[in-house]
């Protein structure tokens, strides 16, 4: 556990060379599935829970997305990083382009997932899915290109694994039920980002829930977006 600014942040840390920050997505870090080994090959990944998910306490007053973005750029002050990576993965892409407005002092390159956090539709049009309203299958559906590879099966799981996935769920409406899933003046301020993006989607999924990736790169006006 890293104390930061008060607050008591669970810390994967893997592999060595450039620093990349990981910002998981709003079902979790899921430290046991591929991606952070492949990001290690190369970078020295650090991937914070955030506050509410795994063993990262909700601390008392901090419940939007604000807080993690200024609590993330105070992480990557006292871990002294330079020329980083900064990765964001659906709720983690929201929070990393809060990141991004304020400072991109400690990072070199932003990479953005499936990312939530901007509404580039009218205030009448819907362009974020409510994954809450979802059932699983449908959510998994939308959310990944193959569906088998998101499913769990939660009736093998320990109570204190299902308890936390409750938290994770209760934290994930807590930051993000409204406005939904998004910020409505971040669009605003997206010039701000004088650093380098690459905006991924998943273009197998036959309707992504979040906006970035079924709208493109070509509509973000970040500078230089890919």
């Amino acid at each position: 556990m890293l104390s930061v600014a008060g607050a008591s942040l669970e810390v994967v840390e893997r592999g060595q060379g450039r620093p990349l920050l990981f910002l998981h997505a709003g079902e979790g870090l899921a430290p046991e599935r591929p991606w952070l080994d492949l990001l290690a090959r190369r970078c020295r990944v650090i991937a914070p829970w955030h506050p509410g998910w795994g063993d990262s306490p909700l601390l008392d007053g901090m419940g939007v997305v604000d807080d993690l973005a200024y609590l993330y750029l105070d992480l990557a002050a006292e871990l002294g990083l330079d020329d980083a990576v900064l990765v964001g993965v659906c709720f983690g892409g929201w929070v990393a382009t809060e990141i991004m407005v304020r400072s991109t002092a400690c990072f070199s390159r932003l990479v953005l997932v499936d990312p939530l956090g901007v509404k580039f539709s009218g205030r009448d049009e819907r362009d974020i899915t409510d994954m809450h309203a979802l059932s699983r299958a449908e959510y998994l559906k939308l959310a990944w290109a193959d569906p088998a590879k998101g499913e769990v099966d939660f009736t093998t799981l320990p109570d204190s694994e299902l308890a936390g996935i409750v938290r994770s769920r209760e934290a994930f409406a807590l930051y993000g039920w409204k406005p939904y899933m998004h910020n409505p003046r971040l669009k605003r301020w997206l010039h701000r980002i004088d650093r380098p993006p690459c905006c991924c989607g998943a273009p197998k999924t036959g309707s992504s829930p979040r906006p970035m990736a079924r709208t493109g790169a070509g509509r973000s006006p970040m500078p230089g977006s890919s």
